[in-house]
């Protein structure tokens, strides 16, 4: 891996952790289901008016349609639609610690379902990250953390698990931008019912919900979901997700210093845990499929 993979791989996990600070702000303020569809449309407009004027073509493949509806349902309007009702009373580091077992949940799936085989170093991993996760769950459940929040979470990190499953073998193919504008527009299509089944148009407004709502709409929205796909392009879906490992302490950082949520000594070792497990389950993949 060279060091500009390196770098978009540290770029990637620092904005898509960050994502839950902001939307932490963003869902104490605003209904989260309408807000997050106008984030999708906007940053859908955005993403495929710039692939446009770079050429880039409407006509993708099956394979790309399929991610494009597979990830705009799954990942974002189930995966986001889920986490942004959740933290509108659960604090954003736990739910990106949550957020952030995907891989382990991935190769889980990958065990049990598809009946992949996983190498020692996978397995000690597994067990690593759900002792962490569990580590962590147990202390913030005691704590006093909304019960039904944290299993919205957990929903959305299956959510998205079962849709990286799906469209594993998928690749850009040079349409990066349109893949992810689309992307955008299926996940506002489909919160547009619920939210207007489900919420009132109530806001708070405030300049840090402002600031908040562009830079999700910006940075996670439109950014970081480039930067992944180029990363994919450019060392693969496996070594790519290798990078996933890094999320737990990004969330939990920029969670403690922006908001100043509580950062425990069991938040610090389940972090560890789960960030160690997560590592030693992609690498051991990683070596796999090399």
């Amino acid at each position: 891996m060279d060091i500009r993979g390196i770098l978009m791989g540290l770029a990637f996990a620092a904005m898509w952790s960050s994502a839950f600070t902001s939307a932490r702000v963003i869902v104490q303020a605003a209904p989260p289901l309408t807000t997050l569809a106008l984030r999708f449309l906007i940053s859908g407009i955005i993403a495929v008016g710039i692939a446009r004027a770079l050429g880039q073509s409407w006509r993708l493949t099956a394979v790309q349609w399929r991610a494009v509806l597979v990830f705009g349902l799954c990942q974002n309007a189930i995966y986001l639609g889920l986490n942004f009702v959740a933290m509108q009373e659960v604090q954003a580091s736990l739910a990106a610690i949550i957020a952030s077992a995907m891989p382990l949940i991935v190769a889980l799936l990958s065990w049990a379902v598809l009946r992949e085989r996983l190498p020692a170093l996978g397995i000690a991993g597994l067990v690593a990250g759900v002792f962490g996760v569990t580590l962590i769950m147990g202390a913030r459940l005691s704590g006093g953390a909304d019960l039904f929040g944290v299993a919205l979470c957990v929903l959305a990190a299956l959510s998205l698990a079962v849709a990286t499953l799906m469209v594993r073998n998928a690749t850009s193919r040079g349409n990066v931008l349109m893949v992810v504008g689309l992307q955008m527009f299926v996940g506002a299509g489909a919160l547009v019912l619920p939210a207007a089944w489900l919420e009132t148009w109530e806001v708070t407004w405030s300049p840090a919900l402002v600031v908040a709502f562009w830079y999700t709409v910006l940075v996670p929205g439109v950014l970081a979901t480039l930067v992944w796909f180029l990363l994919v392009d450019r060392i693969g879906a496996t070594k790519a997700a290798t990078f996933h490992f890094l999320n737990p302490f990004f969330g939990v950082v920029i969670a403690w210093a922006l908001l100043n949520e509580a950062l425990t000594l069991w938040d610090a070792l389940g972090v560890v845990v789960i960030a160690g497990g997560i590592l030693a389950v992609q690498l051991a993949r990683a070596k796999k499929a090399g």
